[in-house]
């Protein structure tokens, strides 16, 4: 690295830190009165409502790592334009596409940095700050379902190799990942229903099995109908067998990380998280929009600190004399914000028109890149 470019990226890193935790500050605030609400329910004290605001921290990092790159780079660079420090690089032959490709370089660490926290703290640090929520109000995770939440499981289960479907419904789902008051109704190939399980709690033992506790399992078994009794397809004849066991071992190819969408926003969950939750979703034929969209701007949003700093860039040239610089900086600013504003429009736009995930995630950063480069174009005539 050069000494300009080290002298760019001392400046620039230093203001990003600072606006980082400002920013990382003013969001705790807001995010502690509004946890105040629930202080004082169950076992819920404020400590646990400051702790968990304070888990949910380095997903306010990985939200607000673009803007502050944006703003931390246009301070500096309307600084350097102040005190004519940005005319003298010019002069002393620093081309507009130097001084870019100068930028993207800083930029880079901040890229990974982003994805860092959006991959391993930030979805860890959100599900165990639910947990202490949960865990302290003495709560359990459902659905908007009075009865819960229902999950379509197809797998290859037998010897012969056919295909049993499986339709679950867990009553709760705690903090731990555990299950209790389980339905499992299960279809052969022609969707007959041939058995009906039920369990009190459940407990995922690793390599797709859960260990079942308080099991009643009913095997139903289709039966001719009565003599000169036609078949009825909708009153089918059945023999049940019942039997009671204290455990039962499940094959299942749910697994805890797939219920614990139930946890964490998709726009929070890591990319291996989401793969798999749309690998089920696909294989048992449901929507999976939401989740592509989710995923296609987890894998692009960490590159939007990319495009903040085309963005920052014309404001190197910035004269004094040319204007009141504040004003200018501020909307550069709000620049920034709108990107943010747009990038969450987008998401919802994307699935009301159906338009493919790529483009509904690719879509906001490419416009402001075009944005950014053409202001480039423009101050670099001018």
């Amino acid at each position: 690295m050069r000494i300009y470019e080290r002298y760019f990226a001392r400046q620039v890193y230093l203001a990003f830190i600072f606006i980082l935790f400002a920013f990382s500050g003013l969001f705790f605030f807001f995010d502690l009165i509004n946890e105040l609400n629930t202080v004082g329910h169950g076992n819920y004290k404020f400590g646990y409502a400051v702790l968990r605001v304070a888990l949910q921290t380095p997903s306010r990092f990985y939200e607000i790592i673009p803007v502050a790159a944006l703003i931390s780079t246009i301070y500096v660079f309307a600084q350097m334009a102040a005190n004519s420090e940005y005319t003298i690089f010019r002069v002393s032959g620093l081309s507009t596409s130097q001084a870019l490709r100068s930028l993207l370089k800083i930029g880079i660490p901040l890229v990974a940095l982003t994805y860092f926290i959006g991959e391993v703290v930030g979805p860890y640090s959100d599900q165990l700050s639910e947990r202490v929520r949960l865990e302290a109000l003495g709560s359990a995770v459902s659905s908007n379902f009075a009865s819960g939440v229902w999950v379509k499981d197809t797998l290859t289960a037998r010897e012969d190799g056919e295909q049993v479907t499986r339709f679950v419904n867990v009553g709760e789902l705690m903090p731990d990942a555990s299950i209790s008051d389980v339905r499992i109704y299960e279809f052969d190939p022609t969707f007959k229903l041939t058995n009906v399980r039920t369990a009190k709690t459940g407990r995922y033992e690793g390599k797709g099995h859960w260990l079942l506790t308080g099991v009643t399992d009913t095997m139903l078994t289709s039966l001719p109908p009565p003599a000169n009794t036609p078949a009825d397809a909708l009153s089918p004849v059945y023999r049940a067998t019942q039997v009671t066991l204290p455990e039962y071992s499940l094959r299942s190819e749910l697994t805890p990380q797939i219920l614990s969408v139930l946890l964490v926003s998709p726009d929070r969950m890591s990319m291996f998280n989401l793969f798999r939750y749309i690998q089920h979703l696909v294989e048992n034929r449901q929507d999976t929009q939401r989740y592509e969209i989710a995923l296609w701007k987890k894998l692009l949003y960490p590159f939007a600190v990319l495009v903040m700093l085309v963005l920052s860039l014309p404001f190197a040239y910035l004269h004094t004399r040319a204007g009141v610089v504040g004003v200018k900086v501020f909307g550069g600013i709000m620049l920034g914000m709108s990107f943010q504003l747009i990038n969450t429009l987008f998401s919802h736009i994307g699935m009301l028109n159906t338009w493919p995930a790529p483009v509904t995630a690719a879509l906001p950063g490419l416009i402001y890149l075009v944005l950014g480069l053409g202001g480039l174009k423009w101050v670099d005539r001018h």
